[in-house]
């Protein structure tokens, strides 16, 4: 028989919700499936997917939190007279920030109304592939059949199972949104972007924080960036317990939460009480229930994500992925959304255009922010070989900083350029005040191919931190360490 939709959309997130309204927008019947599965602990949100309820949202926000602390330190040396002690408010910030996050909810219900694209709340699973079979929270079930099906379901935060008590008593960055009340002493386990940032904004807005890491920080990252990210964070308060694993998690019988680990480096076993135990230790694509294996979905082996090709279609032809739950592609917002947007267009707008995921910039929002856009130093390497690439850089003390008096010796830019010919730009690293606002607007030139010479000679605007970009010197490197593959 005829399906009922020409396009259903599973998950409702960046990616999907893009998606399905621009395939809306070509007057095609569009259905969206998103259901939010509570994390262990028990915390569940609205539409939105990641970004908005458990990501880029509420963590720029908090993050802006632990900003206008600094501030009202430096506004001291300005002249303001600030009355101290200064104390901040767990419960008055995230009520802000959820209520924030429950009013984009709410729009992005409106916004697929006003289009007429059809929204069910439920849990979607393959029963051929046309067909998906949708359950509500309440077990009622409704089958759906469209002729197109985007898969955009995402990801969920790991736990490290192996570890006694990790899964009874620790939180992931899914429930520190959430939280009602202050998380007080933190330990946080990290092992990407978002649990050092986490880490950060805890520390900025006065919380006793302990960051656990095994190797090394910010993986995929440029690495010299990354150690100048940790060592601010360090200078900044947050406690680091490095080359450490945790063993074990137990409850005391005043209700705080011992921590138990190895010290890789010393051969010893250590504790130490903690508040919170908050777990950032990676994400799985959430796929488990769509029965992708039986209607004929490929996914890696290893990682559990989906395999798509240029057009982001899968093995089935008429079955597509977008976002972070595809093999290969970065995990941020903005790419899902072009992504989800350009597949839109090739499907119903007689568009031949594809998602180019080459040089996207992104930033870390650590206390003292990290950008960057292209490759990093050791991909570069990896990619051209040491003699062949040249690096200029810079440290810098942004102005902001004097009048205050801070510490301004992990502000760093660095440029990675092919040595011969124009010295086309490789990748752009920037760590400072404003980071994804400076990078943003070199992200552009680099898309278009600049060289160096070229940024040399851009005008910078004076007196701010991008204008260093525009007059970086030069150095060489020697023996380092390519870890990175892949171009």
């Amino acid at each position: 028989g005829t399906n009922e939709y020409d396009l259903l959309v599973v998950g409702g997130g960046s990616g999907g919700l893009a998606c399905a309204k621009e395939a809306a927008q070509f007057g095609k019947k569009v259905a969206v499936l998103d259901y939010v599965e509570p994390s262990p602990q028990g915390t569940k949100w609205g539409l939105g997917g990641t970004c908005v309820n458990v990501g880029c949202i509420p963590k720029k926000l908090m993050h802006q939190a632990a900003l206008l602390g600094s501030a009202l330190k430096d506004a001291q040396h300005y002249g303001w007279n600030i009355t101290q002690p200064v104390n901040h408010t767990w419960s008055v910030m995230a009520q802000a920030v959820q209520n924030y996050v429950k009013s984009l909810n709410w729009g992005h219900r409106v916004q697929l109304q006003d289009k007429k694209v059809k929204y069910f709340n439920m849990k979607g699973s393959f029963s051929d592939t046309h067909t998906i079979r949708g359950l509500t929270k309440a077990g009622k079930e409704t089958v759906v059949t469209a002729e197109n099906i985007v898969i955009a379901t995402g990801g969920r935060p790991k736990y490290p199972e192996h570890i006694a008590g990790a899964l009874e008593y620790g939180i992931t960055s899914d429930d520190l949104f959430w939280l009602k009340e202050s998380p007080g002493k933190t330990y946080d386990k990290i092992k990407n972007d978002v649990s050092l940032e986490c880490a950060g904004f805890l520390t900025g807005i006065g919380l006793d924080t302990t960051v656990m890491m095994r190797s090394i920080p910010l993986r995929g990252f440029d690495q010299q960036m990354a150690s100048l990210v940790t060592e601010h964070m360090e200078s900044y308060g947050t406690k680091f317990l490095k080359r450490c694993s945790p063993t074990k998690v137990e409850k005391l019988e005043n209700n705080r939460l011992q921590v138990t680990w190895k010290n890789t480096d010393l051969g010893t076993e250590e504790t130490d009480s903690f508040d919170t135990v908050m777990w950032a230790v990676g994400r799985a694509p959430d796929t488990e229930t769509l029965n992708l294996k039986a209607v004929g979905v490929k996914t890696n082996s290893e990682t559990g994500k989906i395999i798509v090709d240029a057009s982001e279609a899968t093995s089935i032809p008429h079955i597509y992925a977008v976002g972070d739950i595809t093999e290969g592609r970065p995990e941020l917002t903005p790419t899902a959304i072009a992504a989800g947007k350009l597949l839109a267009r090739r499907l119903f707008g007689q568009s031949s255009e594809l998602m180019d995921y080459e040089n996207v910039p992104t930033t870390v929002f650590t206390p003292l922010e990290y950008g960057c856009v292209g490759l990093s130093e050791e991909a570069a390497v990896q990619c051209y070989g040491s003699d062949n690439i040249e690096v200029y850089h810079a440290y810098y003390k942004p102005l902001e900083f004097t009048v205050a008096e801070r510490d301004a010796t992990q502000c760093y830019i660095k440029m990675v350029c092919l040595r011969e010919g124009e010295q086309r730009v490789l990748g752009l690293h920037f760590i400072g005040p404003n980071a994804g606002e400076v990078i943003q607007g070199f992200a552009l030139g680099i898309k278009c191919g600049a060289t160096y010479p070229q940024l040399m000679k851009t005008i910078g605007i004076h007196p701010t931190c991008a204008e260093e970009v525009t007059k970086l010197h030069i150095t060489k490197r020697s023996g380092l360490d390519a870890t990175v593959t892949g171009c």
